[in-house]
């Protein structure tokens, strides 16, 4: 019979808290078993919104998409990279709730549009060269590892990207919250803010109000005091509780991407 000692992974039935089985579940799933050392590298989480994904029209534009893949392309050994991608090019939940349909299955619509995404950038990546692993908050072996934040980490020690999916696998949520909590799990160093249309946070709409200036630096405290609405209110009030910093910056610009993925400061930054 074998021995406790023998095994080279601890039986989970062995755990002594529910925390100590979690890690041990991760472990036998190829993570890291607790282990999110850092490589050096600045690591970065990257929020696209859906409307990137469909240049303006429903569905995806692979013309669109193909150019954004080239710029994280560029990026590749410089920097480790995680992606949180919105579904507003399929289905927007709170949209389709305002005429008539079930807040909830509205909600998970649009998390199954994220995860369409999600594939398309993938593909997209591999194309170009970089190896992409997608992970979903629901479940769907056949197209996605289910989302474990070690495992997420190990793969960008080895140099991979990963895309999240399928949101925070519940109704309620904004992709915005999303890329705070995996920012947060994943340890980032900076949340990317990508935004069609416009090139940071200005203090009134630059394209209702000619006379708005851009900020170049923004605090929580002051975007939520004056309702600045740099990303929804959960997710400004997660990242300023623990002190994550966020850029926002515009999608278009040749390699703009590229360049908030090296740090360069091209948009707003928002910290502490």
């Amino acid at each position: 019979m074998e021995s406790p000692e023998s095994r080279t992974t601890p039986d989970i039935r062995e755990a002594q808290s529910f925390n100590e089985s979690r890690d041990l579940q991760q472990a036998q799933a190829g993570d890291t078993h607790g282990n999110t050392g850092r490589t050096g590298k600045r690591r970065v989480l990257l929020k696209l919104s859906g409307e990137v994904f469909g240049g303006g029209k429903v569905g995806v534009d692979p013309s669109t998409v193909r150019n954004t893949a080239q710029q994280i392309a560029d990026a590749r050994g410089e920097v480790e990279i995680a992606i949180v991608v919105g579904g507003g090019n399929f289905f927007r939940g709170a949209e389709l709730s305002e005429n008539g349909m079930d807040r909830r299955r509205a909600d998970y619509m649009g998390m199954l549009g994220t995860v369409m995404n999600c594939l398309a950038l993938q593909d997209l990546l591999e194309q170009a060269g970089v190896s992409t692993r997608v992970q979903s908050a629901i479940h769907m072996e056949q197209v996605a590892e289910p989302y474990i934040p070690l495992r997420a980490v190990r793969h960008m020690q080895k140099g991979r990207v990963v895309i999240f999916g399928a949101g925070t696998g519940l109704p309620y949520f904004s992709t915005d919250t999303v890329a705070a909590q995996r920012a947060l799990e994943i340890g980032a160093d900076e949340v990317l803010m990508a935004k069609s249309g416009v090139d940071g946070v200005y203090t009134a709409d630059p394209k209702k109000d000619p006379s708005a200036e851009k900020y170049a630096h923004l605090t929580y405290d002051e975007a939520l005091l004056n309702n600045i609405r740099v990303m929804d209110q959960t997710a400004m009030t997660m990242c300023k509780d623990n002190g994550l910093s966020m850029m926002v910056f515009g999608m278009e610009g040749h390699g703009n991407v590229t360049r908030a993925l090296l740090g360069e400061r091209i948009g707003t930054t928002v910290t502490v």
